[in-house]
């Protein structure tokens, strides 16, 4: 491919592989580079000089994906090879090749308009009144002729070329300029191809698709592209080149009898007119799957009952038919374990883990954002977290909608099914959240105009959506969806199950599962997680009761205060670690310490703070008070992780406490012994470390006493700041593991906000700024 294209690649392996495909020559991606500059090699052309018959020109980019050229068929056409070829085809076929031809020529080749064409022929036909210009005479066909070459005369300044050699030559350098023209690495450009992408060609012996008895092109198609199940489909249409039985001007024939009846067509089949070859068509896909190791759709030719083979096109496919394709291949033994697993990219799998919207859905689209978070979901909108909790607690699912979420709405989240957000880019806290809490998200929907006040969502259009509407998020494609759509909830077995399985034998690495609640870490053993990787504390407080004592807590104006609020809290974090760690017995389980900073969980409606006020038994200015005592300008680098710890050390050692006695519980209850990793957030001093150590192992010690039980754990650290990164070593001394915080630490290496870089980093990554 880096030679000669993806196509000419291709044509090669299924040269050797014997399936049968026109004879030609490749011209590398090098010499259309230099061709492009002005610098044509004529021995191209003299390849094909003493050949007797006509010639196509192909495109082969060095990526599929990139696009390509047009083909130009049928080179050598001229006025000699005309009446030649009357005799094998028929006069009037030859004549209808040769009105194509200069036709095709004079468009591709000199970028003459086409309309001009198509009107002096519609004119023709009119004048006769014929609707098929197959039914055109052969003097009626030469007027034609005669009329195109006038028109290319008047426009080029010449007379149609009649040499083989000049017809290629010309159409090699077209080519090889309409690739590098600017307008044309504008498009390769969206479509993900560097500056410098190239193109081959190939120059192939033509196959007419002309003439007795039976002759034609089709196209062949492999697999369903829903579903990735084998099929032999496709279509046939006699007397024609190219895509011609995709061209809509006559109805083409099914390939096969089970396609024609399955579709109720009343056209004959490929299978019946020539069985034998329908026969060979079955073999070459059967051959090509097993020598090439994937589907495969095919374009053909069938010349005087001859096939051969144009193009192999890797089959389309959905991500669910991916999966479905992997594991065949490599059931019928054309690929090997390994091949399959990379043959699925790992996207793909998503769909499998999230409802999906159904593909026969009719889809009422009204915002396009970004794909942030996988799934699907139907919900009514809510425009706080306040309404989100009311919603949940009547049975209702909330999809949330914002501006850009920020720490106050994790609640919110919580509470909703998914989250659509105006502003954001893949990295704001709406989509880093939505993934971490496996919520369908879709963010920097721009052209979306919100409203809060009013709590009305505008399109550019003039369409309005209020609060309690119900709309659809498809968190994999970016759209938002007016109303509720037919969902197709997950599927974990049949070919993502075999799949996996063959995963789990080859891996040489772990895999741990973020579960922060029992339902998430049973969801991860369900998936056969080989332990919890991170289980965030905070986020077990966002139900409504455990919540309010969380804020008496954070609201306590002194330690007496805040030590009875830390007494109401432990036996509810002690249960949360019991379940997770009944559920994830004999796999560890890495528990961060409490990390965001307190304001997250504060009250901020007024009906919050009296609920507070009433649960403290204090006056509600109390609480407002406090609250904006709380406050911090910049709270994500402010009292937060260990600086809790250190401040309010009283927190983390009722958090230690509430994981020790649950690991007890449960050490006694399976007789088996779990050993919690206890991880300490946010650190960027070895000292931070020896002080909160020194805390947990006083905590240790004092219920291994109590119970006579000796206690296993592990004490480590996220390496979250830049210092924590370069002091590392230090820190490793006098801790058991470490875990790296690539989010936080990003943000402080760069002086990020993933909240906010969305607003320039498309023009970073296109300037190449951090490269």
């Amino acid at each position: 491919a880096d030679a000669f294209g993806a196509k000419a690649k291709l044509l090669r392996k299924l040269y050797l592989t014997g399936v049968p495909i026109p004879d030609g020559v490749f011209i590398p991606i090098k010499e259309v580079s230099r061709i492009a500059k002005g610098k044509m090699n004529q021995n191209i052309t003299r390849v094909c000089g003493k050949k007797k018959c006509l010639f196509a020109l192909r495109s082969s980019p060095k990526d599929r994906n990139w696009g390509g050229i047009d083909a130009v068929l049928n080179l050598g056409m001229c006025d000699a090879y005309t009446r030649q070829i009357s005799s094998e085809i028929g006069i009037k076929r030859a004549l209808q090749l040769y009105r194509r031809f200069i036709q095709s020529f004079s468009v591709n080749i000199y970028q003459l308009d086409p309309e001009v064409f198509e009107n002096l022929l519609y004119d023709q036909m009119r004048l006769l009144d014929l609707d098929d210009e197959r039914f055109l005479e052969e003097e009626d066909l030469r007027k034609i002729i005669l009329s195109f070459k006038r028109v290319f005369k008047d426009e080029v300044g010449r007379d149609f070329p009649q040499s083989l050699s000049e017809q290629i030559s010309l159409s090699i350098k077209a080519m090889a300029h309409a690739w590098y023209r600017e307008s044309a690495k504008i498009l390769r450009d969206v479509r993900g191809a560097p500056q410098d992408a190239g193109m081959g060609l190939i120059l192939q012996e033509m196959v007419l698709g002309i003439g007795y008895p039976l002759s034609g092109s089709g196209q062949i198609n492999t697999v369903d592209p829903k579903n990735g199940a084998s099929r032999l489909q496709g279509y046939f249409l006699p007397e024609s080149q190219g895509l011609g039985a995709l061209a809509g001007d006559r109805t083409p024939y099914p390939l096969s009898e089970s396609s024609r009846l399955q579709e109720s067509l009343c056209e004959p089949t490929l299978e019946n007119l020539h069985p034998s070859l329908y026969l060979e068509i079955e073999s070459i896909v059967q051959k090509t799957i097993i020598a090439l190791g994937d589907m495969f759709n095919f374009e053909f030719t069938i010349e005087n009952g001859r096939l051969f083979i144009l193009d192999a096109i890797p089959a389309e496919r959905s991500a669910i038919a991916s999966v479905k394709i992997a594991v065949n291949l490599h059931q019928i033994g054309a690929i090997s374990k390994e091949a399959a697993l990379l043959k699925v990219e790992p996207h793909n799998l998503v769909e499998f883990l999230h409802p999906r919207i159904d593909q026969s859905a009719t889809k009422d689209v009204f915002a396009l954002g970004l794909a942030a978070s996988p799934g699907a979901s139907s919900g009514k909108i809510v425009f706080s977290s306040e309404a989100a909790s009311i919603l949940q607690s009547q049975g209702e699912k909330a999809i949330l909608v914002r501006v850009e979420t920020s720490p106050e709405d994790i609640r919110g989240m919580h509470a909703s099914v998914g989250v659509l957000t105006v502003s954001g880019g893949m990295t704001s806290h709406a989509a880093v959240i939505a993934r971490g809490l496996g919520l369908p998200c879709v963010v920097g929907a721009t052209e979306l105009n919100l409203d809060l006040e009013k709590k009305i969502i505008s399109t550019k259009d003039g369409r309005k959506f209020v609060e309690g509407d119900e709309i659809t998020l498809n968190g994999t494609s970016g759209e938002a969806i007016s109303g509720a759509t037919t969902m197709v909830q997950p599927e974990l077995s049949g070919a993502f199950s075999v799949l996996m399985g063959w995963a789990d034998e080859i891996r040489t690495i772990g895999v741990r599962g973020n579960a922060d609640t029992p339902l998430d870490a049973k969801l991860s053993k369900d998936f056969g997680v080989d332990g919890i990787g991170l289980c965030r504390t905070e986020h077990m407080f966002f139900e409504q009761e455990k919540l309010t004592v969380m804020r008496e807590m954070i609201l306590a104006k002194d330690e007496i205060t805040r030590g009875k609020a830390l007494k109401k809290l432990l036996p509810i974090q002690r249960e949360s670690f019991v379940q997770i760690f009944e559920i994830m017995v004999g796999l560890p389980v890495t528990i961060r310490l409490l990390d965001p900073p307190l304001h997250e969980f504060l009250p901020y409606s007024k009906e919050d703070m009296k609920l507070v006020a009433e649960s403290m038994n204090v006056p509600l200015v109390e609480v407002i008070q406090r609250s904006k005592q709380l406050i911090e300008f910049n709270p994500m680098l402010g009292k937060r992780g260990v600086r809790l710890g250190i401040t309010m050390p009283e927190i983390y050692e009722m958090q230690a406490r509430a994981i020790f006695e649950a690991a007890i519980i449960v050490n006694k209850r399976t007789k088996k012994s779990v050993v919690p990793e206890i991880m300490i957030p946010l650190v960027s001093a070895n000292r931070e470390v020896e002080l909160i150590k020194k805390r947990i192992e006083d905590i240790a010690y004092e219920i291994e006493k109590a119970e006579r039980k000796k206690l296993n754990y592990k004490l480590g650290v996220v390496v979250e700041t830049p210092r924590a990164a370069l002091r590392a070593g230090d820190i490793a001394s006098t801790c058991e593991f470490l875990s790296f915080g690539t989010n936080d630490l990003t943000q402080m290496t760069y002086g990020l906000s993933r909240d906010d870089a969305g607003r320039f980093m498309r023009d970073y990554i296109e300037k190449r700024v951090f490269v």
